[in-house]
């Protein structure tokens, strides 16, 4: 039987998952961006994100789950009164990947589940882990030979991070786990072997 483990708040996740039978699941632009509007609306009143990259066939996020407090100010801060209930990271997740299942399916005639279940989870613990890990999914499209750098890939959290437009990423956080900008940019010139983070997460 696997163990699934929770994602539990104050923590943070590097958290990742593919097509089932590796299918692609992001096929035109549209889809790309569908999957971020329902990311904004699921995932963003419970988590922190602090990198993200969507790929053909699979996709990677590294986010810090909020706690309760931070959730319920969130709730009180805005004008309306709060009608939501608090639901749990790993139920907000599940919402987020049932909603977008359902609309592929709709749109291109398929049926089943679209990804892998459960979705996959590591738990980051320490600073190196979490700048190796923002690092490592950056450079994905890189790995698999879509592109030189990852400033030449639009769907993915790097470009953000060298830019000044407004966002919901942590941006500012990110900047400083690198020190400053120029160490992150000059971090991400660099190659870099992604074999042992890569056996950790069994890809």
């Amino acid at each position: 039987m696997q163990i699934i483990e929770l994602l539990e708040s104050g923590n943070y996740y590097h958290i990742y998952n593919r097509g089932n039978n590796s299918e692609t699941v992001f096929k035109e632009i549209r889809n790309y961006e569908h999957f971020l509007n329902l990311y904004n609306t699921h995932i963003n009143p419970i988590a922190d994100t602090y990198a993200w990259c969507l790929m053909k066939n699979h996709f990677h996020l590294l986010v810090r789950i909020k706690t309760i407090e931070e959730i319920v100010f969130l709730q009180e801060s805005k004008e309306s009164p709060i009608t939501k209930k608090i639901i749990s990271p790993h139920q907000s997740f599940g919402n987020l990947f049932n909603a977008y299942s359902k609309a592929i399916n709709k749109g291109y005639d398929r049926h089943g589940a679209l990804f892998e279940r459960p979705f996959k989870r590591k738990l980051i613990d320490n600073d190196t882990y979490l700048q190796n890990v923002i690092k490592y999914i950056h450079y994905n499209p890189v790995k698999h030979g879509i592109c030189d750098h990852p400033i030449e890939y639009p769907w993915s959290s790097y470009l953000t991070c060298v830019s000044d437009k407004p966002t919901k990423l942590r941006r500012n956080e990110v900047i400083s786990i690198f020190d400053n900008l120029e160490n992150f940019k000059q971090v991400h010139n660099q190659n870099e072997d992604f074999s042992s983070l890569e056996k950790s997460l069994n890809l």
